[in-house]
């Protein structure tokens, strides 16, 4: 495993992992080391047969504030064009990684979600908040674009044009309530159950057969660019592809017995 910096930690317990955002004095806004080292340790994710699946949350009471003020905004005015650059695309390539990376993740919402925190619950396959999860994207507010960390593309295909419009265009946050009445989140649960109710979903996630929910969460990226067409045509390779495999076997096995599967 890469080392972690400070403000990021990396914990497995079987075939589920926990990557916690560990600033909760700043409400775990991001450092560039903690950039780094999110797109780093979901790179090396890329390459790992275990864990199954990833849960994703904060310390303390906030998820992600975004950027640091002190220890990133500042210092990005006084970039060059070329340095610049350099960091937006280690922001883009945490996202980039996330979503390349074979493991679904589960967002674990602890708190406030903001800026680049809401990039991050975006990159995220699933999200459940906690009541005091508001969630803003606030990068117009920064004098800055929409279109950061992959949110312009994320968005409206989670809530739909319109939604996306007026959260990227405002940068206004909503209620975890309304962020789950407009499919942002999959469910808000109380604080005491947000890490049981992760854990749980991770582990039945992560009992799924080894080769099926990876390619599941690398079908819907993929079909989300394709034609119909063409994602039947995808379909029909992938799902030959699996028939294959001792899991498709084991699962009919199971249902003829009576009992649970014991994916490989």
């Amino acid at each position: 495993m890469p080392p972690t910096p400070p403000g990021l930690r990396y914990e497995r317990a079987g075939k589920v992992a926990t990557v916690t955002l560990s600033r909760p004095e700043r409400l775990n806004a991001l450092t560039f080391d903690m950039y780094a080292g999110l797109r780093d340790l979901f790179a090396w994710l890329k390459t790992q047969a275990e864990p199954r699946v990833v849960v994703l949350t904060g310390e303390g009471r906030g998820f992600c504030s975004g950027g640091d003020v002190e220890d990133i905004i500042g210092n990005l005015l006084t970039m060059n064009r070329q340095q610049l650059g350099a960091f937006t695309k280690m922001t883009c390539d945490t996202v980039a990684n996330m979503r390349e990376c074979p493991q679904p993740i589960v967002g674990a919402l602890n708190g406030i979600v903001a800026g680049a925190g809401a990039a991050l619950a975006l990159a995220c396959d699933i999200r459940i908040g906690v009541p005091d999860a508001q969630i803003g994207f606030l990068f117009v507010k920064a004098g800055l674009s929409s279109a950061d960390m992959g949110a312009s593309h994320l968005l409206p295909r989670i809530v739909g044009l319109g939604r996306a419009s007026e959260l990227l265009l405002t940068g206004d946050f909503i209620y975890a309530a309304t962020a789950e009445r407009w499919g942002l989140y999959n469910r808000v649960v109380a604080p005491d159950r947000l890490m049981g109710e992760a854990m749980d979903l991770a582990a039945k996630i992560a009992d799924g057969p080894a080769r099926g929910i990876p390619a599941s969460k690398r079908a819907i990226d993929k079909e989300l660019a394709m034609p119909l067409a063409a994602a039947l045509r995808y379909d029909a390779r992938l799902q030959a592809d699996l028939a294959l495999h001792s899991d498709f076997r084991e699962a009919h096995d199971a249902f003829k017995e009576r009992r649970a599967p014991r994916f490989a």
